[in-house]
């Protein structure tokens, strides 16, 4: 941003703080979400998944990351060799099914 409408955010945030409109907002006082994970992401896709995940509608690539980290953890556990071998299968065709859903998005969030 530019100096000056860095000025005049900084303005337009002391004059909402001076007339009270940032009192009683949902999560006053309470420490910011931890986005750290959207480092890395433009702000337009952060934002855009931060509003589908807030409705309760995260794309396909979401669920697939959170049962393939639940396989990882589930190699982890395992004890036997045969347990290791279904879980690793299990890694590989949740790895080949994320990286297509996340190649998807991609694609069509291209301009």
């Amino acid at each position: 941003m530019t100096r000056s409408l860095d000025r005049l955010v900084e303005q337009q945030i002391r004059k909402a703080i001076a007339e009270g409109r940032l009192r009683g907002l949902e999560g006053e006082g309470k420490p910011l979400p931890d986005r750290s994970g959207e480092a890395h992401t433009d702000m337009a896709t952060a934002v855009a998944t931060r509003i589908m995940a807030e409705a309760g509608a995260l794309p396909e690539e979401f669920r697939l990351k959170a049962l393939l980290d639940a396989a990882r953890q589930t190699y982890r556990d395992a004890e036997d060799e045969e347990a290791r071998r279904a879980a690793m299968a299990l890694i590989a065709e949740l790895e080949q099914r994320y990286n297509i859903a996340v190649e998807a998005r991609r694609r069509f969030m291209k301009p």
